[in-house]
């Protein structure tokens, strides 16, 4: 399975490379598409009384136009209507001149109980409103509660942005060669109902040649050749060993969660650092997570030299204060330090919650420490309001997607960014991202971030990569809270993962 995800911009030089390489010209796409979209048709609404086909002035319209005739020539009573001319000598106009159809006026449009429309008015290309027309006729089809397939995206979603004033809510959208990033964006995400991927005759060489960085988060973005593989000799410190920060006696859970978690992706050790004041609430509450009182960044050090953690989890239910500020520039500039001595540390540092508001007044201190490490041990994992505070000039940039706000702030903290909310996003410094899509509202409860972190952490100790790990861990995560269903709290989360990392791991890849 391919998982790229394209720009508008970059489907258009998919489609230029593909024209210029042959055999297919640009009508010759445009009747592949249209045929894809009739196929569709006729397989999922064999009883549809009628079937209205609405055509914009582009070449979404003029896939349009091919999708009528085709339907036409199969017996389908079809109603073409059409807003805006085609360019003369276009393949649009082409595909218009080719279908003897009678057009009528988008004003007149109505459809009835019983009826199909076929929404090819504008594509994931449109940078402005829909007219009145349009939106008037997107309205009376979620009215009438009629089935409506859109071609490429919902008319009035973005295709870069997933944003939209003005749309179409579809039941189903079949789109080309790869998803865009409006199909998983939100709100785009939630109007484009079922996606199907058509293939027009684009070979993936062709998309190889744009070096696509984005990417739908699934397993196999990660599970073969980066997933942890265990072998049967291998002992607990061999899986690496997570450190979590915990607060103090009154917010001591979060880190609890986290620690937790850790141990159930896998971590072969887990140890929280725990303040002495809190020592007793945590002791009480632990088994096989062992218990370590550090409440300075020598006691931090001690610990560090002794067992040697692969990986750190710091903010959860930790407080906003200097502490979480100087532990955290003491473990990036620790970092440093191995590397400069040819022994950087596996892993890395998890920085969520309060790890992250700690540095709301002076970020420039966090993104420092982080270019001086030189590889990407820090890891951020904010939810909007924490990517607020320490991004306030790229959260305000009204004029961005939520996927460029995630790749901007990676660029900038040099740290793995994930940009957690319904449309989690996953940014590394070297402009690649990837999208999740499988997230469900039963995580929206407290505790599900500090679940999510101590994952992160667990993979990173197995030696997982860092963008491999923060993705991996976002879908396994999200694929827990959706299997698990209504009623989930954060406590269900470590035990929800069980299933899931059995069946990756019982269906990952041979390497050989």
């Amino acid at each position: 399975m391919r998982n790229e995800l394209l720009s508008p911009a970059e489907m258009a030089e998919a489609d230029r490379l593909a024209i210029a390489a042959g055999p297919l010209d640009g009508y010759g796409l445009m009747l592949r598409a249209g045929e894809a979209v009739a196929a569709v048709v006729l397989a999922r609404y064999p009883a549809a009384k009628k079937v209205h086909v609405l055509c914009g002035p582009g070449n979404n319209g003029g896939d349009g136009y091919v999708v009528a005739r085709l339907l036409a020539e199969a017996g389908v009573d079809v109603a073409l209507w059409a807003e805006g001319k085609q360019k003369a000598g276009s393949d649009a106009a082409r595909a218009s001149e080719a279908c003897n159809l009678p057009v009528n006026h988008l004003n007149d449009f109505h459809p009835e109980a019983g009826e199909v429309v076929v929404d090819a008015l504008y594509g994931a290309g449109l940078s402005k409103n829909l007219s009145p027309y349009a939106q008037a006729a997107s309205g009376i089809s979620g009215a009438e509660n009629v089935p409506v397939v859109s071609i490429d995206l919902p008319s009035g979603v973005s295709g870069e942005t997933g944003w939209t004033r003005a749309y179409f809510k579809a039941d189903l959208t079949i789109t080309f060669v790869r998803k865009k990033h409006g199909h998983l964006l939100m709100p785009g995400r939630s109007l484009c109902g079922e996606i199907i991927v058509a293939d027009i005759g684009i070979p993936d060489s062709i998309i190889d040649q744009l070096k696509i960085k984005t990417f739908e988060n699934t397993p196999d973005l990660w599970l073969r050749w980066y997933f942890p593989r265990t072998a049967i000799d291998v002992h607990k410190y061999q899986r690496g060993h997570v450190a979590v920060f915990s607060g103090g006696p009154n917010s001591t859970g979060a880190a609890r969660l986290s620690a937790l978690a850790a141990a159930r992706s896998g971590a072969g050790a887990t140890t929280i650092l725990s303040p002495g004041d809190a020592m007793q609430v945590n002791a009480a509450h632990l088994t096989s997570i062992m218990l370590r009182k550090t409440d300075s960044v020598a006691d931090v050090d001690e610990f560090v030299n002794e067992r040697r953690p692969f990986a750190y989890v710091l903010g959860p239910g930790f407080g906003a204060g200097d502490k979480a500020r100087d532990f955290t520039l003491w473990l990036l500039a620790r970092n440093r330090l191995d590397e400069t001595q040819g022994r950087l540390d596996r892993g890395g540092v998890v920085l969520d919650a309060d790890g992250i508001s700690a540095f709301r007044d002076e970020p420039a201190a966090l993104f420092n420490a982080a270019r001086r490490v030189g590889a990407y041990p820090l890891i951020l994992t904010p939810h909007e309001g924490e990517f607020g505070r320490l991004f306030p000039d790229i959260a305000a940039d009204k004029k961005s997607s939520k996927l460029s706000k995630a790749r901007a702030a990676a660029k900038l903290a040099n740290a793995i960014v994930v940009y957690k909310g319904a449309d989690t996003e996953i940014a590394a410094p070297d402009g690649r991202a990837a999208i999740n899509a499988n997230g469900a509202p039963w995580l929206a409860t407290a505790g599900s971030g500090d679940v999510l972190s101590g994952i992160i952490a667990g993979l990173l100790a197995q030696d997982m990569a860092p963008f491999e790990a923060a993705c991996a861990a976002v879908w396994i995560h999200a694929e827990a809270g959706r299997r698990f269903g209504p009623g989930l709290i954060a406590e269900d989360l470590p035990s929800a993962i069980v299933s899931i990392l059995r069946e990756l791991i019982e269906t990952q890849p041979d390497l050989r």
